[in-house]
């Protein structure tokens, strides 16, 4: 197949990205070497190196970052493991939990932990009957890194477990029939291949956590203060997008030095599940093997059920403290006070009634979830054809086109989100719904794309050719053989490409307008103001929205799969 024939189902992925990713992310690049009369000058970057604040805020960003990557692939490392041990069916079951709190939005996660943290939280209030002057959490270092590591925990899971699934299930057990303990074969060989899902879950939970700014705005203290907060500080309460340019420029060149090291030392396929091939072991499988043979010694020479039902035990505990703090929530929803306090003044439904019944939350909502339907279909459409044309390119293209069309999910958000408002502010698009909806579909694409390039992965291309040598035309294959067979792929891509949109808040703060907000805005400019029980009424809605969501989804991936196997 020809180059430019391989190419054509990714052109108008392509072009969008050029449009509106490349094309506003150059102009920011450009605006940043800007003073306010158009001259080119460095003063912004000038004024950052010397200003002691800002090289202050730069270090606690990167340093908060790492903390929450290596607090988070730690956790969830256990739980991979234990998940990539188990059945299809009981994984699906696993993954349902661990992904709920996930698709939460981190709006209602962040709501949980206030209430949780607070000098007057539940957490609080129970260790008040143990310590005479309890002190809570928020704001502090300790709130910060908790919300941030249980907003990200899921995502280390599910960035681990597709490359763990690729280890022979055999090499453990041949490293112990050649006399090596379960613990040495485990730190020898199963630890070290594991080594790209650990890179993997380390660089997108890092590069995530540095366009945080959710979390540290709401449980930290100024001393917690990161980038994305002076950014948007500079654009709302400054009107200074040149400066805002140039902070963002920072920590854009930041998170491109750290991809680049990701791709030398474990490869971009590992972001997509696959295990990197032709790749010498590097410094760290070499050290992890190390690490095997120091710790093989401290280790019991074999595992026996005791040592599964701890890894079990652990794992039902760590789920359990994802979803627990979002249900605390709920009780608070249905509160006769006009103010949150623990215990709760039960019962009443008037928080739900001034949600569903007030024109602002309604507005809102329905915004949010137009624009996610819309987000979706639009990620779906360009990123199927993007994939497609990855599945049939050349090796040295296809990975060029991959790094591409993933460079929005390595970009740090806020970056993305002030590139937008250079160019949607010069073309009439800020404040509009088709603003919104083109924002997202930057930021849901990649996640699109790497959910079905894992999927084609696994795709049986004789069955399409089967289809062809019948007499089948392209159209027809796609309608009959591969989209069948990827539905359920199909389904979880749109469902994580509807998240990102519902979700998210960067976009929202600098293209959706001061009047005509979405859903998250809507909340964070009440957190603002008060821990209202209206926001634990749209919280717990919200809570039910995606368990509801969850839970559809699961249902027609069943069917897709039960309707495959039967033929």
């Amino acid at each position: 197949m020809s180059l430019r024939r391989g190419l054509l189902p990714a052109l108008p992925a392509l072009l969008f990205l050029g449009a509106f990713f490349l094309l506003p992310v150059a102009e920011m690049l450009v605006g940043s070497v800007q003073g306010n009369a158009g001259e080119l000058t460095l003063a912004n970057f000038e004024r950052i190196a010397s200003t002691p604040i800002y090289a202050r805020v730069l270090w606690i960003t990167f340093w908060i970052s790492a903390l929450t990557a290596v607090l988070a692939v730690l956790l969830a490392y256990p739980i991979a493991y234990l998940l990539c041990r188990l059945s299809p069916h009981g994984r699906e079951r696993w993954l349902l939990w661990i992904m709920l709190p996930f698709w939460t939005s981190y709006l209602v996660k962040t709501y949980a932990w206030m209430l949780l943290l607070s000098r007057k939280g539940l957490l609080t209030t129970l260790a008040a009957k143990v310590v005479d002057d309890p002190s809570g959490l928020v704001p502090a270092l300790s709130g910060t890194l908790i919300g941030m590591v249980h907003a990200m925990l899921p995502l280390a899971v599910i960035t681990l477990l597709p490359i763990m699934r690729t280890i022979d299930k055999r090499l453990m057990p041949a490293a112990e029939t050649l006399g090596a303990s379960r613990a040495m074969s485990f730190f020898s060989v199963f630890l070290p291949l594991s080594g790209p899902g650990v890179a993997a879950a380390s660089l997108l939970v890092f590069i995530t956590s540095l366009g945080f700014f959710i979390v540290p705005a709401l449980l930290g203290s100024p001393r917690e203060m990161m980038v994305a907060q002076l950014v948007i500080s500079s654009v709302l309460d400054l009107f200074d997008l040149h400066f805002a340019g140039a902070l963002s420029v920072v920590l854009l060149v930041c998170s491109l030095l750290v991809f680049w090291l990701f791709d030398r030392v474990a490869g971009l396929s590992s972001l997509s599940g696959e295990a990197p091939k032709n790749r010498r072991a590097g410094v760290s499988q070499h050290l992890l093997i190390g690490l095997g043979h120091a710790l093989s010694g401290l280790l019991p020479r074999r595992y026996g059920q005791g040592d599964s039902l701890i890894l079990t035990g652990y794992s039902v505990l760590l789920v359990a403290l994802l979803i627990l703090p979002v249900l605390v929530v709920i009780p608070l929803a249905f509160t006769s006070a006009p103010y949150i306090a623990f215990p709760p003044k039960l019962f009443s439904l008037k928080w739900f009634a001034e949600f569903f019944f007030s024109p602002v939350w309604q507005a809102a909502l329905w915004r949010s979830l137009s624009v996610g339907v819309l987000t979706a279909l639009f990620a779906m459409i360009l990123g199927f054809g993007a994939t497609l044309a990855l599945t049939r390119l050349p090796s040295r293209w296809n990975k060029l086109l991959f790094a591409l069309f993933i460079s929005p999910l390595i970009v740090p958000r806020i970056v993305i989100a002030l590139g937008l408002l250079y160019l949607f502010s010069r073309i009439g698009l800020a404040g509009r719904d088709l603003g919104l909806v083109i924002g997202h579909t930057v930021l849901a694409l990649p996640y699109v794309v790497v959910t079905l390039s894992a999927a084609f992965k696994q795709y049986d291309w004789r069955l399409d050719d089967a289809a062809r040598i019948l007499g089948a035309s392209p159209l027809t294959r796609l309608r009959t053989v591969t989209l069948p067979l990827m539905s359920s792929s199909l389904v979880s891509a749109f469902l994580l490409a509807f998240i990102t949109s519902f979700d998210d808040l960067t976009i929202a703060i600098f293209v959706s307008g001061g009047i005509n907000t979405t859903l998250p805005k809507q909340m964070w400019d009440s957190i603002q103001l008060a821990l209202s029980p209206t926001l634990a009424a749209v919280s717990t809605t919200l809570v039910a929205f995606i368990v509801v969501f969850a839970l559809l989804a699961r249902w027609v991936s069943s069917r897709a799969t039960a309707k495959l196997q039967g033929r």
